[in-house]
Parts: C-alpha cells; structure tokens; sequence
C-alpha cells in the first residue's frame, strides 16, 4: 500500500506563487508518473501537470508559462510550482502516481487526499 500527502496549500493573492508538494510513503515500491490535477466547484477534475520518472513533463494550456513540475526520486516526492495565480487556479489539487509495486509486479494508480489552494481577486 502506497499514501500520497501533499503539502503546500492556502491563500494567496492574484500574482502570489505557492508550491505544492506530495511525497508517497509505502514499501517496496516504484513510481512512474505522478501528476497534479485540479478540481475546481462545480467542475470536473483536470490534468493540471504530469512527469514522467525520467522527466518529461506536460501542462494544461491553462497553466503553461505559469506552473513547473518536477520530482525528487530518491525522496519519492513530487512538487508544483505556482506562480502568477489567478482567481481561477482557485481549486482543491490533488496528486497522483502510478506506481509499480516490487512484490506483486501490478501497477495501482494512487490518489492524495487533496489540498485546497484560493486565489484572492
């Protein structure tokens, strides 16, 4: 069994940056993609930002230029960037990784408990 806590969460004003982090905690484990996605009032979860375990990265329109992803492997830690906040970006976060487990051999997809982040106007 794998957990997924983030950190990182609050208030800020438009322009303000925040960073978010999620670590995965477990045994004997692997992680391949982690990714942040977003659930905003009234809206359908989206794909904010993933990373793949050898880097590679891809955005939401809405958050390119504006966010980075990136990941800490030997911590098994996944972090996002915020700045330039808007009103907007205003949303529960949420981490997510694929992860491959070293004494049954599946890969499980694992969610965190989410994180809320407002953006004040």
């Amino acid at each position: 069994q794998v957990q997924l806590v983030e950190s990182g969460g609050g208030l800020v004003q438009a322009g303000g940056s925040l960073r978010l982090s999620c670590a995965a905690s477990g045994s004997s484990f692997k992680i391949n993609r982690m990714g942040w996605y977003r659930q905003a009032p009234g809206k359908q979860r989206e794909l904010v930002a993933g990373i793949t375990s050898g880097g590679s990265t891809n955005y939401a329109d809405s958050v390119k230029g504006r966010f980075t992803i990136s990941r800490d492997n030997a911590k098994n830690t996944v972090y996002l960037q915020m700045n330039s906040l808007k009103p907007e970006d205003t949303a529960v976060y949420y981490c997510n990784a694929d992860v491959y487990s070293d004494t049954d051999y599946f890969l499980r997809n694992y969610w965190g408990q989410g994180t809320q982040v407002t953006v004040s106007s």
